[in-house]
């Protein structure tokens, strides 16, 4: 796994700053260590950097040399780059990686898999019309089914006890599109419902 050296870590890790929208820090604690982070290494390029292990960084943090990446987006089988649905849901709802609740991770990755599967097609005006994106507790966000519309995936609801506790860092010039990604969490979105026409 790649690895910053002694002399390049320090800069990068002096810029990881909290935003302070974690209702208790305490309880996002970063358990996710280094051989855990080494076995989601497939699921990035090859020259991907990781930041080492760090139980003092809450996933809040912010960086302009670092991103935040949820391990349960990529133990649920994602790959980066991600597949166009997620990789438009984010970049027009304007929400990190981080912000996605497990429920959101997997009903994204179920309709990737119908997508390449099945060839539909399926993408913001699709997803809109089945879900609103509404906020959770500190700032996270998950689908909602639409009134008196049939669920669009089933089985993505379960609870994940430990997934705030399982994140890790990118250098995100060692990534594609890693300039691109947001550099900050936010706390409102753009309606889904305006994408329809998208």
């Amino acid at each position: 796994m790649h690895t910053r050296t002694k002399s390049g870590s320090k800069k990068s890790d002096d810029t990881l700053k909290s935003q302070n929208l974690l209702k208790d820090p305490y309880s996002e604690i970063c358990k996710f260590t280094d051989p855990e982070i080494q076995n989601l290494k497939s699921c990035f390029p090859p020259k991907t950097i990781f930041r080492s292990f760090d139980s003092s960084v809450r996933s809040v943090a912010v960086s302009e040399t670092l991103i935040c990446f949820p391990a349960l987006s990529f133990l649920v089988r994602f790959l980066y780059p991600f597949h166009y649905l997620t990789h438009n849901v984010f970049e027009h709802t304007g929400i990190s990686n981080r912000q996605a609740m497990p429920m959101l991770w997997r009903a994204l990755f179920t309709r990737e898999g119908i997508i390449e599967k099945e060839g539909l097609q399926f993408d913001l005006p699709e997803s809109a019309y089945l879900y609103t994106l509404v906020t959770h507790v500190s700032n996270l966000f998950l689908f909602k089914s639409k009134p008196h519309q049939p669920i669009p995936v089933l089985k993505t609801t379960r609870n994940d006890s430990s997934w705030r506790n399982q994140f890790f860092f990118i250098r995100r010039d060692s990534i594609p599109e890693g300039d691109t990604l947001p550099l900050r969490w936010i706390s409102k979105v753009k309606n889904l419902q305006a994408l329809l026409n998208f």
